[in-house]
């Protein structure tokens, strides 16, 4: 159990690893986001998520899942590891949970692929907040899903 019960229970999981309830859990919180409330209709289960390890964020009574983001190998989506479908629940934004959950990503990625570039793809409205991070632009706006996205790395060798 942890003991400081005001931060939210950090879980690193394998695709293999996830429980039903956590897959569902990750799934709905996606749906609620990137679908619902972005009104954008897009095929969320990609194939991604059996390439990945999943961080689940839960509330402090670990009840809720209140935050989710994915770390993809290298050689799946792009030659670099990924960061992708980051996610909070509308409750917490504002927070810096999500901070604290990219901050964690990074240091997953350093920690399973050391030397790696990280790439993500960033809606472009994003872009201060992943450059405040340590993300340097990579490309020009492009169009994902009806939404402006730019690619992004960070650290490591190209």
């Amino acid at each position: 159990m942890n003991e400081h019960h005001s931060e939210p229970g950090y879980i690193w999981r394998s695709f293999d690893e996830l429980t039903t309830t956590q897959l569902y859990s990750l799934l709905k919180l996606r749906q609620e986001v990137f679908v619902v409330e972005q009104d954008c209709a897009y095929l969320d289960a990609d194939g991604l998520d059996q390439h990945s390890m999943h961080l689940l964020v839960y509330d402090e009574n670990e009840k809720e899942l209140i935050g989710y983001l994915r770390l993809i190998e290298p050689e799946i989506k792009y030659a670099e590891p990924a960061i992708g479908r980051l996610v909070t629940a509308e409750k917490i934004r504002g927070t810096g949970i999500a901070r604290q959950m990219m901050r964690e990503a990074i240091d997953q990625a350093r920690d399973t692929f050391p030397g790696r570039v990280i790439r993500i793809s960033a809606q472009l409205y994003l872009e201060k907040f992943y450059t405040s991070l340590g993300f340097t632009l990579a490309s020009d706006p492009y169009d994902e899903d009806g939404i402006p996205h730019v690619e992004m790395h960070h650290g490591g060798k190209l």
